[in-house]
């Protein structure tokens, strides 16, 4: 007889051959997955005997993980902003250094009555959701290139009551968004772009590498490229005195913070540190008098 203990044990040994860190913790994460129990339930029920048809499940569910597949492409969600985020292969799989800009915002919108917000890149729309759901008189306009990424958004939308206060654009950056937004402009621009270089893909974690989308990691052979573009743009789309806010890949704050002097459009640029120190955040906020 195979008990629940027993299971698990064996299930951590095996993702511990294939090089899974915590493997024990995701042994246990997965099962309560199959059974829909949580851990304090494992705990008290180790004796009692694993069923067939649930020990069927855990195998498949281990077996991809043996793979290197992702944890949360395997259970379906992700946790942002103290919510659950549906996450798909179509989608980059949230990370909590992305909070910071999401904090930012918030920050900057304080005691604003009715902000207006583009959010490029949106991917699951962990951003723009999450802001939505703090303040219930955003308007936000949400953008990715990706139907299949826009697809899991408008999901999740719908799942955290934001549907009716966010519009989403299926397109490159600002591309698709009507002209009236460019004159009438947006209290804060947010985006998490690309920003990994090509030739950083074969190092990845074989759980990046193999399957979080592509497109959504690497911005071409600077690693720069898109969030380039985003600080070319964003003054267009930006109120007078409002503010681009970009995720940002290590290393970059330099480089883009020359590109954000040289528009001659924003002020100094700041730039926030992540848990672990790491640059992570470049915030530009629009001149009220272009310097051309």
């Amino acid at each position: 007889m195979v008990t629940i203990s027993d299971a698990i044990a064996q299930a951590a040994e095996l993702l511990t051959a294939h090089r899974i860190t915590d493997a024990r913790r995701d042994a246990e994460t997965l099962l309560c997955h199959v059974l829909g129990r949580d851990r304090a339930w494992l705990l008290a029920h180790g004796t009692d005997r694993m069923d067939g048809d649930a020990g069927q499940m855990y195998s498949r569910v281990l077996y991809r993980r043996a793979t290197r597949e992702p944890l949360q492409y395997i259970l379906g969600t992700q946790g942002f902003w103290g919510r659950e985020f549906l996450v798909t292969p179509e989608v980059l799989i949230p990370r909590p250094e992305t909070e910071l800009v999401v904090e930012m915002a918030l920050r900057l919108l304080k005691g604003t009555p009715a902000p207006r917000i583009i959010d490029l890149c949106t991917g699951s729309g962990c951003i723009a959701v999450s802001l939505a759901d703090e303040m219930p008189a955003a308007r936000i306009l949400a953008v990715d290139r990706s139907p299949e990424a826009l697809a899991v958004a408008r999901t999740n939308a719908r799942m955290h009551g934001t549907a009716d206060r966010i519009r989403f654009f299926a397109g490159d950056l600002f591309a698709p968004l009507a002209g009236t937004e460019r004159r009438t402009g947006v209290e804060v621009v947010t985006a998490n772009p690309p920003y990994l270089r090509a030739d950083e893909l074969a190092a990845l974690q074989p759980e990046v590498r193999d399957f979080e989308p592509e497109q959504a990691l690497i911005a071409g052979p600077e690693g720069t490229e898109v969030a380039e573009r985003i600080i070319l743009a964003a003054h267009e789309y930006l109120r007078p005195g409002g503010t681009l806010v970009m995720e940002m890949g290590m290393g970059q704050a330099g480089p883009l913070g020359k590109i954000v002097d040289r528009t001659g459009r924003y002020g100094i640029p700041e730039v926030l540190k992540d848990l672990a120190g790491i640059e992570r955040v470049i915030v530009a906020r629009r001149l009220i008098f272009a310097t051309d």
